[in-house]
């Protein structure tokens, strides 16, 4: 697997990715209900300080690997039965999600999942219900948030469930910011939303990557926008890892352009047809 480089912020006092990885997602496997078999073998790692995507059309996997992150598969009955997750060196997945919150690891949940009878405002200080380090602090980090989404300043007594997908996708992510986090899955940000704001929220998250540290693992079927914005990319198909390398070597590659594009008369096909594709196993360390 390639390694990245990038310039990371001061603050991180790190040299490398491969010094310094965030996450390590290890040959998971997760089944649900005892026998549905929906993750097969995945292996990412995501560096500090880093954005890393991953893509793939619907139903190929991406959000039950993020909630195999965040420990949110047991309430729907899935579980990881193979593999390991280390979330700085740690290995995570038995913990609790408010306990992997509490470490520095939270989800922007697909949908958004505003609560819609409170105020834009209490929505965004639910984020800080884990927090410890008193209101001053959470104050600070409140006005934090107004300063990268002015749009939510605006609408910060209006009730969330009125306003606009684009701002609860603000808020969402608002909230997220509000535990202070070392890092956000964000799953399909992009969802339900006009290109314009698209790009705006895309412009902020990496607005947070560079001033603020935070590292992204994004979950994504908008190729184009999630390959220009990150730095490395993972595609999935099936449960599986089934491509994965520099972000621009990515939007580069023929097979991308033809899976995604259906370029070549014959509709969108797997990878496991493309004649460049070769799978590659990724085994536990």
């Amino acid at each position: 697997m390639s390694t990245l480089e990038l310039d990371w912020p001061a603050d991180t006092g790190e040299k490398s990715a491969a010094q310094d990885t965030i996450l390590s997602v290890n040959n998971i496997e997760v089944i649900y209900d005892h026998v549905i078999l929906v993750l097969k073998g995945v292996s990412l790692t995501v560096p500090r300080g880093g954005i890393v995507a991953l893509l793939g059309a619907n139903g190929a996997g991406k959000t039950t690997t993020l909630k195999a992150v965040s420990n949110l598969l047991g309430a729907e009955r899935g579980e990881v039965t193979k593999g390991k997750i280390l979330f700085e060196k740690d290995e995570v997945q038995a913990l609790s999600p408010n306990d992997l919150v509490r470490r520095g690891c939270i989800q922007v949940m697909e949908g958004r999942h505003c609560f819609g009878h409170l105020s834009i405002e209490e929505n965004l200080l639910t984020g800080a219900y884990t927090r410890t380090d008193g209101a001053a602090a959470v104050k600070a980090d409140l006005e934090m948030v107004y300063n990268y989404f002015p749009r939510l300043r605006e609408r910060r007594q209006s009730q969330a469930g009125y306003t606009s997908g684009g701002e609860q996708q603000m808020c969402a992510i608002g909230r997220a910011l509000m535990s202070r986090p070392k890092m956000i899955l964000l799953d399909e940000p992009s969802m339900g939303l006009a290109p314009q704001l698209v790009e705006e929220i895309f412009e902020i998250v990496k607005e947070l990557n560079d001033k603020e540290g935070v590292s992204f693992l994004l979950a994504e079927q908008n190729t184009n926008v999630a390959l220009r914005y990150a730095t490395y990319g993972y595609i999935m198909e099936s449960g599986r890892i089934v491509l994965d390398g520099d972000a621009k070597a990515l939007r580069e590659n023929e097979d991308v352009k033809e899976f995604y594009l259906g370029v070549g008369g014959e509709g969108r096909r797997s990878f496991r047809n493309v004649k460049h594709y070769k799978r590659r196993k990724r085994w536990l360390a």
